[in-house]
């Protein structure tokens, strides 16, 4: 068995519907399982990003990548380690009220984290933290041992990379001149 690396997937497309269920079989017919997928607008006006982490080798996450680039709404894809892009994740812990109160040790824990408790009423209180995935997991398996832990979820990696939007806007860009060029040629 190969070594297998946790990549990050970031794909820029127009926002048209069925496109995230195109990329998501490209990961299926090569039987990878996705981490984390998160899609949202960008900061580019019409552009989605997908960010989207899986355990895999590189000759892999090098086909995935080709394969998804050849979507016809993707703008570009690429994919990247840990250590070439700026990652975070969100997480809430629901967590029961009355441990909260009783044992000052769950307080201490949500503090050496730097997480913060956002809610607090008679039942339960909800706990948010951001920042890195292993600090996140390791946050809920320490309340976890307080038996205190009601849910839990987290949002999945949102990762920043300088160059990519770069490559979007000198993508879009040279599109619309190409409109414009072919529009001015069609006219006259």
């Amino acid at each position: 068995m190969s070594d297998k690396t946790l990549y990050t997937i970031i794909v820029h497309s127009e926002n048209f519907a069925g496109l995230l269920n195109q990329v998501t079989a490209v990961f299926t017919r090569r039987q990878i399982n996705i981490e984390s997928l998160n899609v949202s607008a960008s900061s580019i006006k019409g552009v989605h990003k997908y960010t989207i982490t899986a355990w895999t080798d590189k000759e892999t996450i090098e086909k995935v990548t080709k394969q998804i680039i050849k979507k016809i709404d993707v703008l570009q894809a690429h994919y990247f380690t840990d250590d070439e892009i700026y990652q975070h994740e969100i997480a809430l812990y629901k967590i029961t009220t009355s441990i909260l109160e009783e044992k000052p040790e769950v307080s201490k824990v949500i503090r050496r984290y730097n997480a913060r408790i956002v809610e607090v009423n008679t039942v339960f209180s909800i706990v948010e933290k951001n920042g890195m995935s292993e600090d996140i997991t390791a946050l809920y398996e320490e309340l976890s041992a307080f038996d205190c832990v009601l849910q839990f979820v987290r949002s999945g990696r949102v990762a920043i990379t300088t160059g990519c939007f770069e490559r979007v806007n000198e993508y879009l860009a040279e599109r619309e001149a190409k409109y414009l060029q072919s529009k001015q040629n069609g006219d006259e």
